[in-house]
């Protein structure tokens, strides 16, 4: 795909999830991470305003939406995430939204690391 095709689905889908109602915000997500240098996958739950470290990575997390059990899932998470690297000041990798269903639509960009929205959750 094109990136701007990718820019106007990444719109189309937080428009649907813009149209959520006020209870599918949800407090926490349950994010994955991959280092691809040791091939560990990690499961990080992380709470909204509370950030995570995943290797030199800091992971904060502005807000969650879950669909409604009656509505195809889809999970879509704001994510800010900072490189922390010893007497450097943090570089900010990614702000975004990522979306559960589609990974690829707007992923992080790093050579060692990967990360991915899989739940969003009460806390």
């Amino acid at each position: 795909m094109r990136p701007r095709s990718l820019e106007r689905l990444a719109l189309v889908f937080l428009v649907l999830l813009l149209a959520l109602p006020a209870s599918a915000q949800q407090r926490a997500a349950l994010l994955q991470g991959l280092d691809k240098v040791t091939a560990r996958v990690s499961t990080l739950p992380v709470e909204i305003d509370r950030p995570v470290r995943f290797g030199t990575l800091e992971i904060a997390m502005r807000a969650c939406h879950k669909r409604p059990p009656e509505e195809p899932p889809e999970n879509a998470a704001f994510l800010e995430i900072r490189e922390l690297r010893l007497g450097e000041q943090p570089r900010l990798l990614f702000s975004g939204w990522m979306f559960s269903s589609s990974p690829a639509l707007n992923p992080l960009q790093h050579p060692v690391y990967d990360v991915w929205v899989l739940d969003c959750r009460q806390g």
